[in-house]
């Protein structure tokens, strides 16, 4: 590993020791990237799960990218039943996963229409829920509401890559580009008497989101370097107890290879970078899945 990598991996145990302190008989699983499985009262909830890792040539040859049947077995199962899937956005990343997994559990998935036009391409129409802006849905134990957001500006801070709806027409046709945004959503959830927060990727519509606070904040901290004043603007309208950074590591690098890092995402800056717009909120991290 490089010094930053090395920067980036110390900094990351030193917030795996720090904890969550959740509610009894609630747990959160980190799948990768902004992926999560939230499991209570044996019932799960999936959020932007993401496991069959898309492979870097993939992506620069145009080659399809579809789920993995043996990866999702192995990394995205549930003890009992599914309550929903949950997509806040349709990049490969966050949702090449979602039909297969919302197909193995028999649950529903919701998000954008995009997503529906991707579950449709599956032949999964009839599992697909377009979300209606901070409305209430009840998921067994889950309440959950989407409140419309912004993707971070990637490319050279102007424009958020695979921008768009996804339109791609047939299966073959999915290669990692074709899976471009829709619309962009960050994810409310209220189980077990607390609330958290997911947010895939790091900027806010700040019209849209309103000021209540939150117990865990799942931050995307990627792109957060293009996004100005991020934290000084979305901290005080979450104000949350905990703040979990995610989708930090390779989503080109498979599961159950050693954990590495995106590029230039240092995350030994966020503490500093958490204390100078929250004096209440603290950090803490969860192990991958896979225990890399």
């Amino acid at each position: 590993m490089t010094g930053t990598a090395i920067d980036d991996a110390q900094a990351i145990r030193e917030l795996e020791a720090a904890g969550l302190e959740l509610p009894p008989g609630l747990t959160i699983s980190w799948l990768g990237v902004s992926g999560y499985r939230l499991e209570y009262e044996g019932i799960s909830l999936f959020i932007d799960p993401y496991v069959s890792r898309v492979p870097l040539r993939s992506l620069l040859l145009r080659r399809t990218a579809t789920p993995d049947a043996e990866l999702i077995e192995r990394y995205a199962s549930a003890p009992g039943a599914v309550a929903g899937v949950l997509v806040g956005h349709t990049h490969f990343d966050h949702a090449v996963d979602a039909p297969a997994i919302a197909r193995r559990h028999g649950a529903k998935a919701y998000g954008s229409s995009s997503l529906g036009h991707l579950m449709r391409l599956h032949g999964l129409g009839e599992l697909a829920v377009e979300v209606e802006p901070h409305r209430r849905y009840e998921l067994g134990p889950f309440v959950v509401r989407f409140v419309p957001s912004r993707h971070s500006k990637l490319l050279f801070g102007r424009k958020v890559p695979m921008d768009g709806e996804l339109t791609c027409d047939h299966l073959d046709g999915l290669a990692p580009g074709a899976y471009k945004c829709g619309a962009v959503y960050g994810i409310r959830i209220e189980v077990a008497g607390i609330t958290l927060y997911h947010q895939g990727s790091a900027d806010l519509d700040d019209a849209e989101l309103p000021r209540e606070p939150v117990d865990v904040f799942l931050a995307g901290v990627a792109g957060r370097s293009f996004t100005p004043r991020y934290w000084e603007r979305i901290l005080p309208r979450l104000d949350p107890r905990v703040i979990v950074p995610t989708h930090y590591d390779n989503f080109f690098s498979p599961l159950g290879r050693p954990q590495d890092f995106v590029r230039r995402v240092d995350l030994a800056a966020l503490p500093a970078e958490v204390a100078a717009a929250s004096s209440d909120a603290r950090l803490a991290a969860l192990p991958r899945v896979d225990g890399s």
